[in-house]
């Protein structure tokens, strides 16, 4: 008799129907959120030329996609806006105008795909001529009680509008219990809060800072309300303030490089996890594929499944359209 062991663990692997049965993580359409950029005007789409195959879109076209992901099965879509240079200000009101480009786009969304979730980004920095998600002191410092004033006047603009998901990206402190609480007093019980809960001052944001248009606009860095990428353990803080505020949901915010914190943040705290994949990892993988590298197929689904592993229940990704019709064969 063979000395061998008994158990061979490549039996298992030996055939796709059997990889199939024995798959510990399972990744579907439902298990995304695309992430777009709107601007303003008729029947335009902008080329982003940091984000290769990402476009701005005008509501029309915004709405052309969310029909794209209904039918896709794509659950939710994500929204931030590319504002024009005249209407920012250094305290970003137009976060506030009922009519701003958002709104205008979460209440096309809702009326032609009702079943669609829409996600609306709250922070200043689409709207502040400084490209600060808050307002700034004469020293330059990002105040935070102020700006969480505005905040929850953001957020309630945008619930207004028809948003499913209010989804605070500023980093202030306590923001979420008071966008909650002015929720709640406007009986919108339903619109769920996706906090950003461990956003890190990240050097992946580059292509979505030119997405948006704040690229160039912003003075210093947001290391002073952003997280250190040294820490793990204030995240699980932050994550459990936000939690205890009112959040639905939470978010960690780069995704790859902080898989260990998605880990973590489930463990501890068995919710709702999910994950950004930001742009400056959507433009890796792009380039790894324009230089002959990699496969983009392979990419995008390897990482993708990468995050559902680590125990995210969805995901933020530009390549949202495409790895969904990946799986739908």
């Amino acid at each position: 008799m063979s000395s061998y062991p008994a158990l061979r663990l490549r039996r298992t692997r030996a055939s796709a129907w059997s990889r199939r049965l024995h798959a510990e993580t399972v990744l579907t359409p439902a298990d995304l959120i695309w992430p777009m950029f709107v601007v303003d005007g008729e029947g335009v789409e902008q080329p982003i030329g940091a984000l290769p195959g990402v476009s701005r879109w005008s509501v029309d076209g915004i709405v052309a996609r969310g029909k794209e992901a209904r039918d896709l099965g794509i659950p939710c879509v994500a929204l931030f806006p590319y504002t024009p240079a005249e209407l920012k200000t250094p305290d970003g009101r137009e976060g506030l105008n009922p009519d701003n480009l958002m709104c205008r786009a979460i209440r096309a969304l809702k009326q032609a795909v009702p079943e669609v979730g829409v996600l609306a980004d709250v922070a200043l920095d689409p709207y502040t001529s400084h490209g600060h998600d808050g307002l700034v002191d004469d020293a330059g410092y990002v105040v935070n009680d102020t700006t969480a004033e505005l905040l929850i006047e953001q957020a309630l603009n945008q619930a207004r509008a028809g948003a499913d998901i209010i989804a605070p990206s500023d980093m202030m402190d306590g923001r979420i219990g008071m966008i909650r609480a002015a929720l709640e007093g406007e009986g919108a019980h339903n619109v769920q809060i996706m906090s950003y809960a461990a956003k890190y001052a990240s050097g992946f944001y580059g292509p979505f800072r030119d997405a948006v248009g704040s690229r160039g606009l912003l003075k210093g860095d947001k290391k002073t309300y952003q997280m250190d990428h040294a820490n793990a353990e204030e995240a699980l803080r932050e994550v459990a303030l936000d939690l205890a505020e009112g959040a639905d949901t939470v978010m960690v915010k780069p995704g790859l490089p902080y898989l260990d914190i998605i880990v973590r943040v489930k463990q501890r705290f068995e919710v709702p996890v999910f994950a950004y994949q930001v742009s400056g990892e959507y433009a890796m993988i792009e380039a790894s594929v324009a230089a002959g590298a990699g496969d983009r197929d392979a990419l995008v689904m390897e990482t993708l499944m990468a995050f559902k592993r680590a125990g995210c229940s969805g995901v933020l990704t530009y390549h949202a359209a495409h790895a969904a019709r990946l799986m739908n064969g």
